[in-house]
């Protein structure tokens, strides 16, 4: 028998109540996610590293749903683990996981320290493998019959730009477009007991701390300056629409960026 419906299902109606994962939580893309999720009646686990910051996200918008935050650093083998035990434990486990961590350093290929490129990797790459295979097998000893992944990548996903700086973390979001499509491969092997789709999303420049943290404010100006950037909000609204999608429609990848982007 069929895992799914053989009527198309849609709307964010049929999530109400399941449990969303969604790392990097603390600020822009992640906290928006988890606003947006919590409005729809998605009970909400978000992580991040700083414990002051996963606080105010608490208190910010813990009376909006049903949220649980937990401390956990995506780069420690350890610490996710942890953060999945302590889930399944509340809430048998989960259906939704937004791979949101990430990070860049100012790292050149031919001046960087190793310490910076092991750490863009760390997170970037492997935080996300080690997130994706643990939700996968929460989804299955939960019986969830529909789950969704979606990665929040880059446009420097598809793309190297000139600028020495970001050659190593373009790496790292070639590294996601390929996981994501592997994942996608991967899963077909559960049908029709797991029907879990797997979506990326990949964003433009993002007026986020993100930028700030990567290259240092005084940096940061000049790449908005003249030009209205997308918004952690924006690409709330994505996931949105995109789980909101039937169950069996998989959007592979969206290229987003402002209208007023510099080409």
């Amino acid at each position: 028998m069929e895992a799914y419906s053989t009527e198309p299902v849609s709307g964010m109606q049929r999530w109400i109540g399941k449990v969303a994962l969604i790392t990097g939580v603390s600020s822009g893309v992640g906290k928006e996610t988890a606003r947006r999720l919590l409005q729809n009646g998605v009970k909400v686990v978000g992580c991040g590293r700083r414990k002051d910051a996963l606080q105010d996200v608490k208190d910010e918008m813990g009376t909006l749903g049903e949220l649980m935050t937990v401390q956990c650093d995506v780069a420690k083998e350890e610490e996710v683990k942890s953060m999945f035990a302590s889930i399944n434990s509340k809430y048998g486990g989960v259906e939704i996981c937004i791979n949101n961590a990430g990070l860049s350093k100012d790292c050149p290929i031919l001046s960087g320290s190793s310490e910076d490129w092991q750490t863009v990797m760390d997170v970037n790459v492997m935080g996300l493998l080690r997130v994706t295979r643990e939700s996968v097998a929460s989804m299955k000893s939960k019986g969830a019959k529909e789950g969704h992944i979606i990665n929040i990548n880059s446009l420097s996903g598809h793309r190297v730009l000139p600028y020495a700086p970001n050659h190593v973390y373009s790496a790292s979001k070639h590294a996601v477009t390929a996981i994501t499509q592997g994942t996608r491969n991967e899963l077909l092997s559960e049908l029709p007991n797991l029907l879990c789709r797997v979506s990326q999303i990949s964003p433009g420049l993002i007026q986020t701390p993100f930028v700030e943290s990567a290259v240092g404010a005084e940096k940061a100006k000049p790449l908005f300056s003249g030009y209205q950037p997308l918004k952690p909000e924006d690409i709330a609204e994505i996931v949105i629409s995109q789980l909101s999608l039937p169950q069996t429609v998989q959007v592979q990848d969206v290229l987003v960026r402002s209208i007023f982007a510099p080409k």
